[in-house]
């Protein structure tokens, strides 16, 4: 567990980087240029190793963990990226959801944390899956309940649906089972098992919520017995910013990957979403398959690598005893 913190920070982080560059770019001209390395200018005109929202989000609330559990803090740290004040990578935020946006202007407003969060059906965007790997870190020795409760708090800052919470559940639970060292495919039936049971006893959701990750928990839909999500081909796997396409998608790319850059280099040349997807699936990478899988030249290019890894350790030092 050394470097378990560092390697999942830094797995969002250089996953999302790969991707800023190419954002909003479809299958089919990535199919023509794939991304094999760290790029410049593209999409946002950023230098190469620059993250987005997704990174600095990401490290708002590793910054807010290292000071305890707090929602109030991490709604505050959320803010003060929002007004460039700490955790951009050049000094000015360049890249926002529509969502996360609306939220923050209701924390700049006093709204309460939890509050914040869109919660109609179009409000399921990936924005708060996106950030919430570090998480992990602090409930990762909590019964069930209280990680869900957790979980569907912090989410709930920018995105308060049933359904971006269960998919930010679903993404901790199957982070969780790899921390404790299981091999990815024992780790991903493990976490099935516990959120299908979770689910079925606890009335968070309606059936028909639940229905819609029928892909990832292997769910039987009726008198349909449908095909697990790694089973898929790539044309069955959608990149948009859509909660449940990216956590699919994230999901696909790791299970049919071996080792971190072939994890993140599939998500990212998906398309579209593709810096989010790429942290999605970089996080996951980064746990199970260790801080050294992560290519030496990309941390090296990653801008504030210096600080990122400080911050690191700041929280492994608080969490990882």
């Amino acid at each position: 567990m050394e470097n378990v913190v560092k390697a999942g920070i830094f797995g969002v982080c250089v996953g999302d980087a790969l991707g800023v560059p190419v954002e909003f770019k479809s299958r089919d001209q990535l199919k023509r240029s794939p991304v094999t390395e760290m790029r410049a200018l593209g999409t946002h005109h950023q230098p190469a190793g620059t993250w987005s929202d997704d990174g600095s989000l990401t490290l708002c609330l590793t910054d807010s963990l290292c000071n305890g559990y707090d929602p109030e803090d991490m709604a505050l740290k959320f803010l003060q990226w929002y007004n460039a004040e700490i955790w951009t990578p050049h000094g000015r935020v360049f890249d926002i959801g529509i969502a996360t946006s609306q939220a923050i202007s209701r924390i700049s407003k006093g709204t309460p944390p939890t509050l914040c969060g869109g919660n109609s059906e179009f409000d399921n965007g990936n924005g708060s899956l996106m950030r919430i790997l570090p998480l992990l870190f602090y409930i990762k020795d909590f019964p069930i309940e209280k990680r869900f409760d957790i979980t569907k708090d912090v989410s709930s800052i920018t995105h308060s649906h049933i359904r971006s919470v269960i998919a930010c559940f679903i993404y901790l639970e199957l982070a969780l089972e790899i921390l404790k060292g299981k091999d990815k495919w024992e780790a991903y039936r493990a976490m099935q098992i516990k959120v299908r049971n979770f689910l079925d006893y606890h009335p968070v959701c309606s059936q028909n919520e639940m229905d819609k990750f029928h892909r990832i928990l292997e769910l039987k839909i009726g008198e349909y017995d449908l095909a697990p999500i790694h089973t898929l081909q790539e044309e069955e796997i959608s990149s948009s910013g859509y909660v449940l396409h990216s956590l699919e998608a994230s999901l696909w790319c790791f299970l049919n990957s071996e080792a971190y850059a072939e994890a993140v280099l599939k998500a990212v040349n998906l398309g579209e979403d593709t810096d989010t997807t790429g942290a999605i699936t970089g996080g996951l990478a980064g746990i199970y398959y260790g801080f050294e899988n992560i290519p030496e030249e990309w941390v090296n290019e990653l801008v504030r690598k210096n600080d990122i890894e400080a911050l690191c350790e700041k929280l492994h030092k608080k969490l990882m005893k």
